[in-house]
Formats: C-alpha cells, structure tokens, sequence
C-alpha cells in the first residue's frame, strides 16, 4: 500500500480550514488554534483514563458522544484542569464563543486546553481572540495551528498522507503536541486528525480506537499520563468516496491512511521528548497476545533504570528482563532474547558473550532498535520511548516558572 505524502497538515484534506493566532495567553508565542470543516462531519474521541480529567475532556466527551462535530478550538498556556465548577463553565464558553463565531452549534465544537494545572482560563483573553481567529480561518493555516498548540514542544508535529480509497483519493491530516508528561493511556499529549473521507461515525469511532492503541498508546516519554490527553478526528466527506459503511476493503484501506498519520505523529511527539537524547524503538516479538506485548514494552520503556542505561550507553540488558519481570505479563524468562540493534547481548534469559565496544558504539546513537523475542506466539508489538537526561530534570524543575 503506497502512501503518497501531502502538504497542509491537518488542513490538507478537502473541506477543512485552520489557523493560528497569538491571543494573549502566553507572552508571544502563538496560543490559540482553530480547525474547521466547512460541512458536518463525523467525528470521535479517544480521552485520558486519568482520573483528574480537565475541563475540555469533560465538555468534548459530551459533544462527540453523538458521532459529529464541526470544529476543534485548541488552546495552549492553561490546561484548565482541576478548576472545578469554573473550569466547566468556562470550558463551554469557549465552545459557545466558538460556535458564534462560526455560525453552528456550540455542541459541534470539540475543546481543548494544554499548559499548566490548575490555572483558570483568561476567559477575557480568549473572548476577543476566539473571533480574530475565526476571521483568519484559511487552507494554508495548518502549520500555523499545529504550532499555537505548543507547550514546551521544540519542534511542530504535523503531517498528511493521501491514498485512493473506492477509485477516490482519500486525504487524512493531524497535528499534535506533547514532549512531557508523556505516556498516554487513552487513549501532556493532544491529537487532532482530519480526513475527507466519508465513513460512517461508528466505524471511524472504531478506526481511531484501533490506531490510538497502536501509535499513542505505545509511546512513553516519563511515564506520567495527562489529566488533558485527548484524539479527535473528523470526517467530512468531500473526497466523494463511496461512504464507508461496513469493514470491507475500503475500510481497511482508511484504516491503515489513518494509521499511518496516527504513528508519525506519535513517532514526532517522542523524538521531541523533553530532554530526551535517544528515540528507542523497541520490538517485542513472537508475544502471545498483543496486551501482553503491549504491557511488556511498556515496562521496559518506563523503566527510570532502563530509561538512564540508555542515556549512558550501557548494555545493561538485565534491567531490561528484570523491568519485564515486573509487569503483570506472564512470560516464561528462560525463553527471552533480547537484541540491541542486531547484536544479541541475551539469549534464553541468559547473558551470552558480545562485543562491549559494539554495544556501545549501538547505544550512542540517536535512534536506537531494541528486540525481545518471547518465544511464546505469533504477535508482534512496536513501541517508542526516550532516555532520562538531566536535562529532563532541569526542565521539569522549572516548568511553572
């Protein structure tokens, strides 16, 4: 399947409109992100299973438990979480200013919030920003979006991707953000995804479900789930497909579209980890389910020993098999291989002779591979994670101030 890559971000599927604006709640950097589809669309969320869920998860839950939304109003520099009462209201008021703005219904906007717990929203702020953006709403303001959702970020995180789908060329965008407190559980990390396709809102529920487990949900950068963590797509239609109904053939197709644009984002949000110096792409194969394979990377990608091996280059691949260990994953330890790149340091549970200059040379570098063979059935699970600088700690020390 031949993915062709497009230009617009989360804008370059037909009927879809962004832009980013600062308004004022940050000092001067952008902080305010609006998407819109210029007809109704179906639409779905994957939210935090925190159980501090902010404001905007709250209020989005309720518009898209109908399956249709028509815009994303996204805002950076307060999260809106733990604000009790005032956080709800003042949560639907952005939807309210949102939809005034734009002329639909306030539950046909899907809100958002990232930045610091516990601050309330400059409601005044966002009353004089939410129409200016409205008025800057263009094709070309993807990239523009993507980086008014910023936080800590260091890098922009969009993308798209377009495949014929039924005889039609299918477009599907995203952006997101996220660099720490990153270890999603849906489903601080936020996703936005838009497609053209036309595809029933059950099935497309179902799709973003299946690709969050597979992209978001296998990515750690600290282990720390968000209380605002959030994926949202909408579908609006205009590529003029047969409209998706049933898990045919045109369904697997936007499947794996949407699969594709879901796992670079998550890749992005990774390799932009705060503090990070290595991308650790880790294999866990022959598992015998994916939720062990699953529960297995994780626990190895969450391990703050693994995690500072890593960072120091040092083929101490007891502490991966020890971080197994400590899962709730039944694993039979006599069988695990384990590879750092393709040199095998493990085998049967067991160290075997290998070259510690190789294994050195392997883990100083950026993009690292890390294989665990189980021996045990025919899954196969990829996940992503980082190391733990002190720049991570630095960072974090500070990040109210």
């Amino acid at each position: 399947m031949k993915f062709h890559k497009a230009e617009g971000g989360i804008a370059a599927p037909r009927g879809f409109l962004a832009a980013g604006i600062h308004c004022g709640i940050k000092h001067n950097k952008k902080d305010l992100a609006l998407v819109y589809s210029e007809t109704p669309a179906a639409a779905a969320g994957v939210y935090t299973r925190n159980r501090v869920q902010a404001a905007p998860v709250l209020v989005s839950r309720e518009h898209l438990a109908g399956g249709a939304a028509r815009a994303v109003l996204c805002n950076s520099g307060c999260a809106n979480a733990c604000t009790g009462e005032q956080g709800l209201l003042d949560a639907r008021r952005m939807a309210a200013l949102t939809a005034g703005a734009l002329g639909i219904a306030a539950r046909e906007v899907v809100v958002a919030s990232t930045g610091v717990i516990g601050a309330y929203l400059p409601m005044q702020i966002l009353e004089k920003g939410v129409p200016e953006i409205a008025g800057r709403l263009s094709k070309g303001g993807g990239g523009e979006a993507a980086e008014a959702i910023m936080t800590t970020d260091l890098a922009v995180k969009e993308c798209a991707y377009r495949l014929p789908i039924g005889g039609k060329p299918v477009t599907v965008g995203g952006m997101a953000k996220g660099s720490g407190m990153i270890y999603p559980n849906m489903a601080t990390m936020l996703a936005f995804v838009t497609t053209d396709a036309a595809i029933a809102p059950e099935l497309l529920a179902k799709a973003l479900k299946y690709t969050v487990n597979r992209s978001y949900n296998l990515t750690t950068v600290d282990g720390n789930t968000s209380t605002n963590d959030m994926a949202v797509v909408l579908a609006g239609g205009a590529a003029g497909n047969q409209p998706i109904v049933t898990e045919g053939e045109d369904y697997h197709r936007f499947l794996a579209l949407l699969q594709r644009v879901n796992t670079e984002l998550a890749q992005k949000i990774v390799r932009d980890g705060e503090g990070a110096t290595k991308f650790i792409e880790l294999t866990v194969r022959r598992a015998p389910s994916f939720t062990a394979g699953r529960t297995l990377a994780m626990g190895i990608l969450n391990s703050t020993l693994v995690k500072t091996a890593f960072f120091g280059a040092d083929a101490n691949w007891g502490r991966i098999l020890s971080a197994m260990g400590q899962t709730e994953a039944e694993f039979y330890p006599e069988r695990v291989d384990i590879y750092l790149g393709e040199l095998q340091v493990a085998r049967d549970g067991r160290g075997v002779p290998f070259d510690e200059t190789h294994a050195k040379e392997i883990l100083s570098k950026k993009d690292i591979k890390v294989t665990v063979d189980l021996d045990m059935g025919g899954e196969t699970v990829t996940a992503w994670g980082t190391d733990l600088s002190l720049d991570y700690i630095k960072i974090n020390a500070s990040y109210r101030s």
